[in-house]
């Protein structure tokens, strides 16, 4: 016989396609409790019971924090949890994570729920959130065609900058298949680039609004490329992906307004920093200018022309006190002179023989100034102011001292 399993390889089988179903990995089941049982370990058994069948359920021990009220017989009951297959006895049952009474409350219990569980994921954490551009060119809408949201997202828009383009995506925002219309519009517009988007709609009840507290919206904001600005109901209206988006604005027009830059103000401080910035422009150019001509002032100091001028100067100076002190020597030089000219004028033989006195060589030229300089018949010569006297020496006599 071929193809023969054993009754382990047929509910091992039987669990991997359990595991692999991503639906019964996340499920909300509603019914009737009924074969409650609190074990003493802290696990909770029951089953939930309709008018078609039964299935089986536990709660673990540590999944009672997902449970806020005690459980008892008949309740009608919302459990979240997963589908898996007991394989030892080859049953299927509802492991529960998160049970929530129906009816009364019950929306806000499951969103309570999915806001804990994403927030325990990180998608509320701010280090993830995406900065809102100031200035923008294309704005994207995801948001109902018709209705007053919008409107007013439009006349805001057109008021504060015309220049600015809007893309609108129509999505259902309300009922069946609102939600992953939703998800279409922000992934169409993420391919558009534009460069934010605005996801939203008008207020409403939490019904009404629901659409936006799904986890498949939150997960395409959080995924988004583009910059999200969450704008569902009015300013008391809160939704899951308030938190998610890169800022909640309260109402569709204020999500405009943080959107859209005012045009006309952006062109009058525009006009006041071009104002102050040839203020600043001048007067930079007017320190630069005093500058320049410090500058100017300091280069004529050092022009060569300047230093050649001085040293001209210099020299004609120098020229002019060397003349006034050779003047000044000379001067003295020719008194000296003078006094020199009349001393040896006193001296000059010529002026002792012009006042009668002779000057006698013998005959060897040299000077008689005694009577041992000559001798008898020697010849002498007389030299007196006009001319010279031939003479010969005829007798010598010695005076007695």
């Amino acid at each position: 016989m071929k193809n023969v399993y054993t009754v382990r390889q047929v509910n091992s089988y039987i669990k991997n396609m359990f595991a692999q179903d991503f639906m019964l990995n996340r499920i909300y089941v509603k019914g009737e409790v009924s074969n409650l049982k609190y074990h003493t370990s802290g696990h909770i058994y029951f089953s939930l019971k309709d008018e078609s069948g039964t299935i089986a359920c536990v709660m673990f021990a540590g999944s009672r924090s997902g449970l806020s009220f005690r459980m008892e017989e008949g309740q009608q009951i919302i459990v979240l949890g997963v589908v898996d297959v007991y394989a030892r006895d080859g049953k299927y049952q509802l492991y529960a994570r998160k049970i929530v009474r129906d009816g009364v409350g019950l929306l806000y219990e499951r969103f309570e729920l999915l806001k804990k569980e994403l927030q325990e994921m990180g998608m509320f954490a701010p280090e993830y959130k995406q900065k809102i551009p100031k200035y923008i060119r294309r704005l994207g809408v995801v948001t109902a065609p018709t209705g007053a949201a919008v409107r007013d997202i439009i006349n805001i828009t057109k008021r504060r900058n015309p220049f600015v383009q809007i893309i609108l995506y129509p999505a259902l925002v309300q009922g069946e298949g609102a939600a992953e219309s939703i998800v279409k519009g922000i992934h169409a517009l993420e391919a558009e680039k534009v460069d934010v988007m605005i996801v939203g709609r008008g207020g409403g009840s939490m019904e009404d609004l629901w659409a936006f507290n799904e986890e498949a919206v939150a997960r395409a904001v959080f995924d988004c490329s583009v910059p999200v600005i969450s704008a569902v109901g009015h300013e008391t209206d809160t939704t899951i992906i308030d938190f998610v988006a890169d800022l909640r604005a309260p109402t569709p027009s204020a999500a405009a307004e943080l959107a859209v830059y005012d045009f006309m103000e952006m062109k009058k401080n525009l006009k006041l920093r071009e104002e102050r910035l040839l203020h600043f422009m001048q007067l930079i150019l007017e320190r630069k200018r005093q500058k320049l001509e410090q500058y100017s002032l300091r280069m004529r100091a050092y022009h060569p022309q300047q230093r050649l001028n001085e040293q001209r100067q210099f020299a004609a100076d120098a020229e002019n006190r060397l003349r006034r002190e050779m003047m000044r020597r000379l001067e003295q030089e020719k008194y000296r002179l003078g006094l020199m000219a009349e001393r040896l004028k006193g001296l000059s033989p010529l002026e002792k023989l012009s006042q009668g006195y002779a000057y006698v060589e013998n005959s060897s030229g040299a000077n008689v100034r005694t009577v041992s300089n000559v001798k008898q018949g020697e010849q002498i010569t007389v030299y007196v102011t006009d001319g010279r006297i031939r003479a010969e020496v005829t007798g010598v006599e010695k005076e007695e001292t």
